[in-house]
């Protein structure tokens, strides 16, 4: 295998894929994939993230339940997003991955949930970001999915995480298209710098 690319080179080549080929991704690479994503950060390192990762027939079980919420909001004539779409994403990747914060350990009060689930977010908002970034230097594509969120009362029991808070899934295999970038804001735009006083003087 040839040498994965640099974590900058990865930053910077890393496309949204919703397109894959009909190849499948080995379990040695798989394995080194999830290897590098749980070395993200996390909150007072209690690294909350839960994965679970879906071949075969149950990743098309997902697509299916996706396509049938997709299918329900438009027959009530709501708006459902990029959903159908997304669906079509999942039954075509060779694998979905689902993330899930672990819910609270014992020794959260209950009345510090709803900060902590704030705070562990985020930190599996890393673990997957840390996926996409290597799935791109090990020469995969990945497509990260919130719109599994619609159909979040569904997956938990499904998937034996009810208790656990759904974050989002993330698609993997070998991309079947070459996006170019998307635009992006120069970090002049949207950054304020609040230069030391002394600074400010030179």
């Amino acid at each position: 295998m040839d040498q994965p690319m640099s974590a900058l080179a990865a930053m910077a080549q890393r496309r949204s894929i919703r397109s894959f080929q009909d190849r499948p991704i080995s379990h040695e690479l798989l394995e080194e994939v999830l290897a590098h994503t749980v070395l993200a950060p996390s909150a007072k390192n209690a690294q909350p993230w839960r994965m679970v990762v879906l071949e075969g027939e149950r990743a098309a079980e997902l697509a299916r339940m996706m396509q049938t919420r997709a299918d329900e909001m438009a027959e009530a004539g709501a708006d459902s997003g990029s959903l159908a779409w997304t669906a079509q994403v999942v039954a075509q990747a060779p694998v979905t991955v689902v993330f899930y914060n672990a819910a609270p350990p014992p020794e959260v009060p209950a009345r510090f949930h709803e900060s902590y689930h704030w705070v562990m977010v985020q930190s599996t908002g890393a673990a997957i970001q840390n996926m996409c970034l290597a799935a791109e230097a090990l020469g995969l594509g990945s497509l990260w999915i919130c719109d599994i969120l619609y159909v979040h009362d569904q997956v938990g029991p499904w998937l034996g995480h009810a208790e656990d808070d759904l974050v989002a899934a993330v698609s993997l295999g070998y991309a079947a298209e070459s996006p170019g970038p998307r635009p992006r804001r120069p970090w002049q735009e949207v950054t304020e710098w609040h230069k030391h006083p002394a600074a400010s003087r030179e």
